[in-house]
């Protein structure tokens, strides 16, 4: 009796676990859309590149899933990516999940 007690509690937590790591991807958006907006309440737009802002607004509407396509190049734009990357390290994320690249 104690071994199927355990086994459907086993069972309770791993669905549990199962469910929130579903909402991972959209708790990783919602911290980076908070960090972002922070950094850019703190920083301005002065100095980021309408290529910048509308490629990282892009990533953020697709709830943080499109393919990754923002590329600082600025001396405010980098400030801003390095800034974003220690935020989401210190917020549990990895590096794969941040939207910058340079192909060009």
């Amino acid at each position: 009796m104690a071994l199927l007690a355990f086994c459907v509690s086993g069972s309770a937590v791993a669905i549990a676990q199962q469910g929130s790591a579903s909402d991972w991807p959209t708790e990783k958006c919602n911290r980076y859309k908070k960090a972002y907006e922070q950094s850019l309440n703190r920083q301005g737009k002065q100095g980021l590149s309408p290529d910048f802002l509308a490629s990282h607004e892009a990533f953020l509407a697709s709830n943080c899933q499109a393919r990754a396509e923002v590329c600082a190049r600025s001396k405010e734009e980098l400030d801003l990516a390095n800034r974003l990357v220690l935020m989401a390290m210190n917020s549990g994320m990895s590096g794969t999940f941040l939207p910058f690249n340079c192909r060009k």
